[in-house]
């Protein structure tokens, strides 16, 4: 196995620390990229200088706030300039909300935008044009089950904000196959321990709307959504093995790794993108003439 250098972005706690951790113990170079290392984010840089330092594995931190242009082009540009290239980018950063949609602001549904779509695209921005010189390079984008599978009530702002990021994974993957940039998205199911995700979900701004509702027909049903999707995956499932999926999917060889890999028990919605959605996108490249720019597990 040849050793990458590896972004991962929102790589303070969850997914993303798990993901940094994984990979480093892989025997790659990882940035893990925070917000504010100096400030509110000091205490997890010094664990993670720490971790390192014991585990005798190379996982760096860098600053990278995926809202601003000027924050991802200085991580990117301190990574290049610290070891010169970078091969593989985990595009994790991301935020949840949780409470009715009606009673999100538009500022508020824009903000998840922000954080979930136009944060990788700022870090694409930044990075891809030393990804397209080097001629090879790994995208791996954590998407989430409920891109197309069940939607419960409540999520509604992030979850079209994980579908937008979903269809631009899509269209980058084949805008970037032909200069040797390979395009993994992984599908997490709803785990709701052993993250900080649910814990620290956002909330409506306008609470007399949230009231109407809690008063209205739907009282009680956000309680009862949030105990549905726990009750969705067993016990015994275990947030780590999203982690230990792209670092298989980093370690695998050049033209084989998967297009799309759902790490969830329940199996949430894989059977509808495996089917029906792959096989239309399949059809539609056929029809353009544009087939080769397909991952080879769509084409098959």
């Amino acid at each position: 196995m040849s050793k990458s250098i590896i972004l991962v972005t929102g790589a303070s706690s969850g997914f993303g620390l798990m993901t940094a951790k994984a990979l480093a113990e892989a025997g790659h170079t990882v940035y893990a990229s925070m917000r504010e290392t100096t400030g509110r984010n000091a205490p997890q840089v010094a664990a993670v200088a720490a971790w390192a330092a014991e585990q005798k594995a190379d996982m760096r931190t860098v600053e990278l706030d995926v809202q601003s242009d000027a924050s991802a082009d200085a991580g990117i540009g301190h990574i290049i300039a610290d070891v010169g290239r970078l091969d593989v980018i985990v595009h994790n950063a991301g935020h949840m909300v949780f409470g009715p949609a009606e009673a999100f602001t538009p500022e508020q549904l824009i903000q998840q935008y922000d954080v979930n779509v136009l944060g990788a695209q700022r870090v694409n921005r930044a990075a891809l044009p030393h990804l397209r010189r080097q001629h090879k390079g790994l995208l791996v984008w954590v998407g989430s089950s409920s891109t197309r599978g069940g939607t419960p009530p409540f999520l509604a702002p992030y979850f079209a904000a994980k579908a937008a990021m979903d269809a631009l994974a899509v269209s980058y993957s084949t805008e970037l196959a032909l200069w040797g940039i390979e395009t993994t998205i992984m599908v997490p199911g709803a785990f709701t321990k052993g993250t900080n995700h649910f814990a620290h979900s956002g909330k409506p701004s306008d609470a007399a709307r949230v009231a109407e509702y809690e008063a209205g027909p739907y009282a009680g049903i956000a309680d009862k959504a949030l105990k549905g999707l726990a009750g969705l995956e067993p016990a015994d499932a275990d947030p780590a093995e999203v982690a230990r999926a792209i670092v298989r999917v980093v370690d695998a060889p050049f033209g084989k790794r998967p297009f799309r890999v759902h790490v969830d028990p329940s199996q949430d919605g894989a059977e509808i993108v495996n089917g029906v959605a792959d096989r239309m996108r399949r059809e539609m490249y056929r029809n353009i003439d544009l087939e080769s720019l397909l991952h080879p597990a769509i084409i098959a």
